[in-house]
């Protein structure tokens, strides 16, 4: 096929606008870069009132604000999911790796849920604890000024609790907790497990002129309207382009490789552009990488040459490998105290006001590495099955609940507001036995070759999710609640959820000292091509029990700062 190339040459080409890429767009273009951002979905501007669902009903949607279109429901703001028309993805057997992937500008940080946690101390070096995996090559001391940075920048609320392995941060005003988190601080302070305000980039307090204050809505995973919350469009990328940054935008530009010349050294990429199906070449000084981990392993294991015949950067062997996500296991309970509770507006932020930092790092226990608890429940939008379900209430709770009209009416009221779910959000170990490759037989719509995982939980993760159901059940009773549904069990792995379920995939393209045991070096740069960076959370040694994106961020903006540098320098 004939490739247009363009005739211009960038000084960066950035692949992907979600944290990593957003990031990347803003810190480059602000230090006098021209700056290409190639992304695989359409423009996404949630102030954008053809696009805006935010402050919209059930009701107003065909499907009742149902899931069959989008993964998290209609009115989500994820253009996606783990399953994708004309992107297939394949498993080995025995593997339930679930891939989600989100097709926009901004990528995943439109609908996240903003927990926005530093790793700590420990989490750098997890294997002078435990013996397990590998420690980084950096550690916290490294990260922390840019933590620094991208709480001042972005904004997130929070608290100074002076935990060792919770690195407090800079904080805007936590919300006050809602009643049945109030509950949840009851059992949980019955149970000696801790609770702390929640640590969410949303803004309670206005930092700029260009963002409006949260409000309330509850309705973060629609976006923001107003840019209360983070997202990387509308906090990173626009605020870069009003600076004056020089960014050409390449929309639903779908990349296949990262192409290289004669000596092996990077050119630019190839992407196909969803809309004419035609193939195009940017050219750059710098390629920088940002389309998610197992995106950007995926071009990376594509990006064949006589110079890397096993792929860009894969001299090593290990760009896939080391691929890991956070476990993920979950509860219900009903208050019966909370039965006939009085109705009020209690939205609060879109997402949990308090949540249990992982408080075992001193106990022994039958798994390494920890998990934090996080809490849901409330006045929300009610919804018939979610946090009400007849069958469970029927046989749980001793109360006769269903019907149609004035019956299911009065039943919606009696138990509104009164149950509470709980989720453990946990680390897993690496290992070299998880990971994704190229499928040698099947490409998508745009004549790619896929990925193909596997991937298995070791008993690591199955008796942390087991140690989970404990916790879950004391706080549960602490609080007088009653338990919704049997408990899990061994059989079916205590409830843990299948690996890429949680959505906080890392470590395909891990960095380390070593070029012959991982991919980047310290600063994210490839160890084997020195003009690529890859600024997604691939090159995570490990993930720790914190959600990725404010590391995420932090390491962008580090391995930019050094990006900079060495551009400057004349040595890329």
């Amino acid at each position: 096929m004939q490739i247009k190339e363009s005739p211009d040459t960038f000084d960066a080409i950035i692949v992907g606008s979600g944290a990593g890429g957003g990031m990347a767009t803003k810190i480059l273009s602000e230090a006098g870069l021209n700056i290409a951002v190639v992304e695989a979905g359409p423009f996404f501007d949630p102030k954008d009132p053809k696009t805006q669902t935010q402050l919209k009903w059930p009701y107003e949607s065909p499907r009742r604000g149902a899931s069959t279109t989008r993964a998290f429901g209609d009115y989500d703001a994820a253009y996606g999911g783990w399953e994708i028309e004309g992107e297939p993805y394949t498993r080995k057997p025995g593997t339930k790796f679930d891939w989600f992937r989100s097709r926009m500008l901004g990528g995943r940080t439109n609908h996240w849920g903003r927990i926005s946690l530093r790793f700590g101390p420990l989490d750098f070096k997890r294997k002078d604890h435990d013996g397990l995996g590998e420690n980084w090559p950096i550690s916290y001391d490294d990260v922390k000024p840019y933590y620094d940075k991208v709480d001042k920048l972005i904004g997130v609320f929070g608290s100074k609790e002076n935990i060792p392995n919770e690195p407090d941060g800079f904080f805007l005003p936590a919300p006050k907790p809602r009643l049945h988190e109030m509950y949840y601080i009851k059992g949980a302070r019955k149970a000696n497990i801790p609770v702390i305000p929640s640590r969410l980039s949303i803004l309670t307090k206005r930092i700029n002129n260009e963002r409006g204050v949260c409000f309330y809505c509850s309705q973060c995973s629609r976006s923001c309207s107003v840019y209360g919350d983070f997202s990387s469009g509308s906090c990173l990328i626009f605020p870069a382009q009003k600076n004056g940054g020089q960014i050409t935008l390449f929309n639903d530009s779908m990349v296949r490789e990262v192409v290289t010349d004669d000596a092996g050294k990077a050119r630019g990429v190839i992407f196909i552009n969803k809309k004419d199906r035609k193939e195009y070449q940017l050219n750059a000084k710098v390629v920088v990488l940002a389309a998610s981990a197992c995106s950007s392993a995926r071009i990376l294991l594509n990006s064949k040459s006589k110079h890397h015949k096993d792929g860009l950067g894969n001299s090593s062997g290990v760009v896939g490998k080391y691929l890991h996500d956070s476990t993920g296991a979950n509860r219900m309970a009903f208050i019966p105290e909370l039965m006939n509770r009085k109705t009020y507006n209690e939205d609060g932020v879109g997402g949990m006001h308090v949540y249990t930092p992982w408080w075992g790092n001193d106990k022994k226990l039958k798994f390494p590495r920890g998990y934090h608890i996080e809490v849901w429940g409330g006045l929300g939008m009610p919804a018939y099955g979610f946090g009400f379900n007849p069958n469970y209430l029927n046989k749980y709770v001793g109360e006769e609940v269903g019907g149609y009209g004035d019956q299911l009416r009065d039943d919606v009221k009696k138990f509104y507001g009164s149950v509470i779910g709980v989720a453990g959000r946990g680390e897993s170990i690496p290992m070299e036995s998880n990971y994704c490759e190229i499928d040698p037989d099947v490409v998508d719509e745009w004549g790619i070759p896929v990925l193909r995982f596997n991937y298995k939980w070791s008993e690591h993760e199955i008796n942390q999710a087991e140690h989970m159901q404990d916790s879950f059940e004391e706080i549960f009773d602490g609080m007088g609640a009653k338990v919704l549904g049997s408990r899990p069990t061994a059989e079916n792995k205590f409830g843990l959820e299948a690996p890429g379920r949680i959505i906080h995939e890392v470590g395909t393209t891990r960095m380390g000292n070593d070029p012959k045991t991982s991919v980047t070096n310290k600063y994210n740069q490839l160890h084997d091509v020195k003009n690529v960076f890859i600024v997604d959370a691939g090159p995570f040694v490990s993930q720790a029990d914190k959600n990725p994106t404010w590391t995420i961020l932090a390491l962008s903006w580090r391995a930019c700062d050094y990006i900079v540098k060495e551009l400057k320098s004349q040595n890329l």
